[in-house]
């Protein structure tokens, strides 16, 4: 478990004031320029040499990512774009940073921004975050009044400006390259890669997009060292994590935790445990709609972070739980994820348009039992056709649940199915008492 001496957000629930005297004091922007003046390959190095994967859900190392922008300006500027969507279902981390660090975070985007040859960042904003938004705006306005921000700023020689862009409720703007199509003022959808963003970006010029969280810690990691952060967690999965509990559990919380500890142990110390028990316990989702569930007997073991969740044919995602016990009709519940993936489809991809839409109707028939045994394969089958023949990730998001479903209660799907059939017969009529008139169902 995580000590408190290693926390990274140290106001992580807003028990102390979120302004500039105050983040001073916890220590932020406290020796920016000496960590400027080690220069851009320094601090690169650095961060690889911490480990850090991104917190955004796909895992991939931040310091390489980094290292994959233009060493020389060709006279195009660099971009830093911070990926503060956060519009996966269950996940409500970033925006804790947003509302209680936001010197943390612009600090931050200061140091990865001249890692970067940036002079500009901009932060991309989930627009029903009204309340973040502000806040972050009124952090920017103090950092610009004390000189940390714009012309030498923070007395680093460094010209640096960072500014908010207030999406409109998009999740398909979670990804990367829709996110910047957004920003343009074009219509978010994914573009084609390669070109990647480091090479053409943001209106056309090397760009590196990053999780809120990712850029977060960037300044602590500078401060404390690389060799402090790579020591938490596990080889391959350094470092600590902002995490979240959400659903059946006593107590709901977003926190910090070490990556690597029993995804059990997080449940029973920072959720309260289960409702009603452990032995009442039904799936987990680890981290966001996205991700497959996890069943009772391999969440008793599993370890969070990216490796070994991966191993049990799920993932770490945005670490952000959904715990669902006996009571949850598991079903329902991914049938309701299918409508969310359907919804947001941005159309582009033929497999995503129309796979979203078979899963969600094969999906709403499998909540009633209103199908064949054999449809199970089918729809197992038209996930594969999706997963995997996206320009971005979101059909692989709106394949794995069902995947999950299949894979550990494909028995309560085949039981529904049977139960709809003994009751309804194979008439598609519903059974009624003697004397009453048979009703038939669509």
């Amino acid at each position: 478990m995580l000590a408190d001496k290693d926390r990274i957000f140290t106001n992580l629930y807003g028990q102390d004031d979120w302004g500039l005297e105050a983040a001073r004091k916890r220590g932020d922007w406290s020796n920016t320029a000496e960590i400027i003046a080690k220069g851009r390959d320094a601090i690169i190095a650095e961060m690889k040499a911490s480990g850090l994967r991104g917190r955004g859900g796909a895992g991939f190392p931040t310091g390489l990512k980094w290292s994959f922008m233009p060493k020389q300006s060709d006279g195009r500027p660099h971009y830093l774009v911070i990926n503060g969507d956060e519009s996966e279902p269950g996940t409500c981390k970033d925006r804790e940073v947003m509302r209680h660090e936001p010197h943390k975070l612009i600090e931050s985007a200061m140091i990865a921004s001249f890692a970067m040859g940036a002079h500009a960042s901009y932060i991309y904003i989930r627009g029903e975050f009204c309340r973040e938004a502000e806040r972050l705006q009124a952090a920017i306005d103090e950092a610009y009044a004390a000189g940390l921000l714009g012309k030498n700023a923070a007395g680093s020689g460094w010209d640096f400006d960072f500014r908010i862009h207030r999406g409109a409720g998009a999740y398909i703007c979670g990804e990367e390259t829709a996110l910047l199509e957004s920003l343009e003022g074009k219509k978010g959808q994914p573009r084609m890669k390669p070109p990647f963003p480091a090479g053409v970006g943001l209106y056309g010029c090397p760009t590196t997009v990053n999780n809120v969280e990712s850029i977060a810690v960037t300044s602590t990691i500078m401060r404390r060292g690389a060799a402090w952060f790579a020591g938490l967690g596990r080889p391959n999965n350094a470092g600590s994590k902002l995490m979240a509990i959400s659903g059946h559990v006593n107590t709901p919380c977003v926190f910090e935790e070490e990556l690597g500890v029993p995804l059990k142990e997080i449940i029973e110390k920072h959720g309260g445990g289960v409702r009603g028990g452990w032995d009442n316990l039904l799936a987990v989702i680890p981290g966001g709609c996205s991700v497959p569930l996890l069943p009772k007997s391999i969440c008793e073991t599993v370890l969070m972070d990216y490796d070994s969740l991966r191993a049990e044919r799920s993932g770490l995602g945005t670490a952000c739980m959904i715990v669902m016990d006996k009571s949850t009709d598991i079903v329902k519940a991914i049938a309701r994820f299918s409508k969310f993936f359907k919804h947001e489809s941005c159309g582009q991809c033929t497999p995503c348009r129309e796979g979203t839409g078979w899963m969600m109707r094969m999906m709403d028939r499998m909540v009633q039992g209103k199908a064949d045994i054999e449809e199970i394969d089918l729809l197992e089958q038209v996930t594969r056709q999706v997963e995997g023949h996206t320009i971005c990730a979101l059909g692989d998001a709106a394949a794995w649940p069902i995947q999950g479903l299949i894979r550990h209660f494909r028995p309560e799907m085949e039981e529904r199915i049977r139960q709809y059939k003994a009751a309804y017969g194979s008439t598609g009529l519903v059974q009624v008492p003697a004397g009453g008139v048979p009703v038939a169902v669509e």
